[in-house]
């Protein structure tokens, strides 16, 4: 791992260490981005399908806890994106972060203000494309992170994505400690995106019963529900992932399994509904067992990785 000092991620953000926090919808709000702001990475703000008014609340709210950079994650399939898009022009949004759908429009719209824009892709070809189109960076997330994912893992994937493209990859997927970090820069990336961990942190504002689910996790307590829709997602397991994978046996339609759906989310993490709402969470959920501020996970995170990578003898061929 080079010098924090030379990393090109750090030198973009403008953060201490190169990390992006996950833009979780209902979860990654202006407390949670000030946090990681202040702890040293880039504290993140989801869109989500947020009212423009609300979100506004949350960028001014942001920009009284930290006077570090932050973000805001802005979903393209949302019926808000374009309304989340005015927002990061008007307050400047020094780093905007998208997925779900082709970021030209962001790149567009956001390049001449100076914003830094960095897709979430799941493939090289989204990869080159994002690079072609102007991105500063992409976020190489593979399917062992929660949410709404892709198919290929987050070993596979970044490698893959750092061989294909000149600009920076932040990894993403499964990385709850030091060694996913030390790991990611192995594969090639030059930053790494957490989501999991940073739900069970003090300044997550997510309802107790959910942190509560994440500290008891197992290894195989998630579930991808949703692939005969054509956007799957990965949460922990609960009565609403049983009855979307009841729903998709029988051949259950695409109205009818997104209905099911529906305000599922919100229900989990802001009402501690855990056997129906949406646990979206990712598989490095059975790593995360305790709640700490986001600060202290940070520091922790990049200690260890230091503590892996002096760790690491010669590899030696076995003769």
């Amino acid at each position: 791992m080079k010098k924090l000092s030379d990393n090109r991620v750090c030198k973009m953000l403008g953060s201490r260490y190169p990390l992006v926090q996950g833009g979780m919808a209902w979860v990654a709000d202006a407390a949670l981005a000030a946090a990681v702001s202040n702890g040293g990475g880039l504290g993140i703000i989801a869109a989500g399908a947020m009212p423009p008014g609300l979100l506004e609340k949350e960028i001014e709210s942001a920009r009284k806890l930290t006077a570090r950079p932050f973000g805001l994650n802005i979903m393209l399939m949302s019926p808000t994106a374009s309304d989340a898009l005015e927002l990061a022009a008007e307050y400047r949004i020094p780093v905007v972060a998208t997925g779900a759908g082709s970021p030209g429009k962001v790149l567009e719209r956001l390049k001449p203000l100076g914003t830094i824009v960095i897709p979430v892709v799941a493939s090289v070809a989204l990869a080159r494309r994002a690079e072609k189109q102007g991105a500063d960076a992409v976020v190489a997330e593979g399917m062992e992170a929660g949410g709404h994912i892709g198919e290929l893992t987050t070993m596979a994937l970044v490698p893959q994505v750092a061989s294909a493209v000149a600009i920076p990859v932040i990894a993403a997927g499964g990385i709850a400690d030091g060694r996913g970090v030390a790991a990611a820069f192995a594969l090639g990336a030059e930053g790494v995106q957490l989501g999991t961990r940073f739900l069970c942190c003090d300044e997550c504002a997510i309802h107790d019963n959910v942190k509560q689910a994440v500290l008891k996790a197992r290894d195989r307590d998630t579930s991808v529900t949703g692939a005969s829709t054509g956007h799957p997602v990965r949460c922990l397991r609960n009565k609403l992932t049983a009855e979307f994978e009841k729903m998709e046996a029988r051949g259950a339609s695409v109205e009818e399994i997104e209905r099911l759906g529906t305000g599922k989310l919100r229900s989990a993490m802001l009402d501690g509904d855990v056997e129906w709402g949406s646990l979206m969470a990712g598989q490095s959920a059975g790593m995360v067992n305790d709640i700490r501020p986001a600060a202290e996970i940070i520091e922790r995170l990049f200690a260890e990785a230091e503590e892996v990578r002096r760790g690491l003898g010669p590899l030696h061929p076995i003769i």
